[in-house]
C-alpha cells in the first residue's frame, strides 16, 4: 500500500534572484576590498632615487600619495558610490553605478600614470639641493602602483556589476514600495474595554470608534 504525504516540496529560488544575491556579494565585496588596497598602496613607496648635493648622493623617497592624490581620492568617491547604490532606485542606482564604475576606472589610469611619474622626486632633489634646475638621479619605482591599479580594477568591476545587476538588489529600508510610497500600516484592533488602548490608537492617528480592519 502506497502513502501519499502531505509536505509539499520546497520549491528553488528563481534564477534571477540567485544571480541578484551572488553579484550582490561579489560587489561589495570587490569594491570594499578595491578601496581599501588603493588606499593602502598610495601610502607606500612608488619611487626613489638620489640627488646631487655637496655631501655626495641624497637618497630620496616618494610615497603615493606625493606622486598623485588621484587614486587615494577616486578610491574614497568610489566607496561612498558603493554605499550610496543601495540608497537610490531606478535610475538613480543607474547614475551610482556609473560614478563607481568611473571611479574604478580613474583609479587605474591615475596609478598607472603615476607609476613612471619623476616629478615628485624632482622637486625633492631641487629642494635638497638647493637648485631649482635639479633633477633625481638613479630613478626607480617599486611595485605599488600597480597595487593600487588592481584596487581601482576591483571597484571597476563592483561598478560593472551594479550596472548589470544592481536592478535586483534590495534597496536600503523596506518600508517603501518599488514606486517609492510608503507601504500603508496596518491598524490595530482596540479594546473598548481597555482606555490605554484608545489612547495609544489616538497617538497613532486612528480612529478606536472606525470598524474593525480586519
Amino acid at each position: 500500500m502506497e502513502y501519499v504525504t502531505a509536505v509539499p516540496h520546497p520549491r528553488s529560488e528563481p534564477a534571477f534572484v540567485r544571480s541578484g544575491r551572488r553579484s550582490l556579494a561579489l560587489a561589495l565585496l570587490s569594491g570594499a576590498l578595491g578601496a581599501a588596497v588603493a588606499l593602502l598602496a598610495t601610502r607606500q613607496r612608488w619611487s626613489e632615487g638620489t640627488a646631487s648635493v655637496a655631501g655626495g648622493a641624497f637618497p630620496l623617497t616618494a610615497k603615493g600619495s606625493d606622486v598623485t592624490g588621484v587614486p587615494a581620492a577616486l578610491a574614497i568617491v568610489g566607496l561612498a558610490a558603493l554605499v550610496a547604490v543601495f540608497a537610490v532606485r531606478r535610475s538613480g542606482r543607474v547614475l551610482v553605478a556609473v560614478l563607481l564604475a568611473l571611479s574604478g576606472a580613474g583609479t587605474v589610469a591615475a596609478a598607472l600614470f603615476g607609476a613612471y611619474d619623476s616629478s615628485a622626486l624632482d622637486d625633492k632633489a631641487a629642494e635638497a639641493s638647493g637648485d631649482t634646475s635639479a633633477t633625481v638621479d638613479a630613478l626607480s619605482h617599486t611595485g605599488w602602483p600597480y597595487v593600487a591599479a588592481v584596487g581601482g580594477a576591483l571597484i571597476l568591476l563592483a561598478g560593472l556589476l551594479a550596472l548589470r545587476y544592481g536592478r535586483l538588489w534590495p534597496g536600503m529600508s523596506g518600508r517603501y514600495e518599488r514606486d517609492g510610497t510608503p507601504r500603508p500600516r496596518r491598524a490595530k484592533p482596540v479594546d473598548p474595554d481597555r482606555p490605554e488602548d484608545m489612547w495609544k490608537a489616538l497617538d497613532r492617528g486612528e480612529d478606536p470608534t472606525g470598524p474593525d480592519p480586519t
